[in-house]
């Protein structure tokens, strides 16, 4: 399968991103390294970087959905940006067993680091319509009930679920678009 399928070809629309971590490693399972992530979209938003339609954070992936200007820069900062700071938590943790894992699966020809944190790419998938958009947003949002994490999406914290049923949520999110 070509990788062309996988690209951002049209930054007007919301496109639905998936980040997953090298070798499907269970990153997210400690609240500091969670919070990383959700601070690094928080200030995506509020410095006009993207605007963020829906997300769910998973224990070793997350999914998400956003329009910006140039989202393909934008998902880039973002990933280098939580990988810098989920890496060096983990050092000052002395995560041993987990940062084996980060080296394991690093790509070879990442020559200038000992860790890597998330897969290569993002799998962007432009939003085209309502009907996309919405099947996108219960697909995120019943993520974790799939997996049995939790029997109402409401339920995980780590969603914005929340938000579209009108209660609050953890982070902003545009829910009418």
């Amino acid at each position: 399968m070509s990788r062309t399928r996988y690209k951002i070809y049209d930054n007007a629309y919301p496109h639905f991103l998936t980040c997953t971590t090298v070798g499907w490693a269970p990153i997210f399972t400690r609240p500091e390294t969670v919070q990383i992530v959700l601070d690094s979209l928080i200030y995506l938003g509020e410095h006009h970087e993207f605007d963020l339609f829906g997300f769910v954070i998973l224990d070793n992936h997350l999914h998400f959905i956003a329009v910006a200007s140039d989202l393909g820069s934008a998902i880039r900062r973002f990933k280098s940006f939580t990988a810098r700071n989920i890496i060096d938590l983990l050092i000052s943790k002395n995560a041993k067993p987990i940062l084996r894992q980060l080296n394991f699966y690093k790509k070879q020809h990442k020559k200038d680091q000992d860790y890597q944190l998330w897969q290569e790419g993002s799998h962007p998938q432009m939003i085209q319509n309502d009907e996309m958009m919405w099947q996108k947003l219960e697909y995120i949002h019943y993520n974790p009930v799939k997996r049995g994490y939790v029997d109402d999406p409401l339920h995980w914290r780590y969603s914005s679920a929340r938000n579209y049923a009108g209660q609050p949520g953890l982070l902003p999110v545009v829910t009418s678009w």
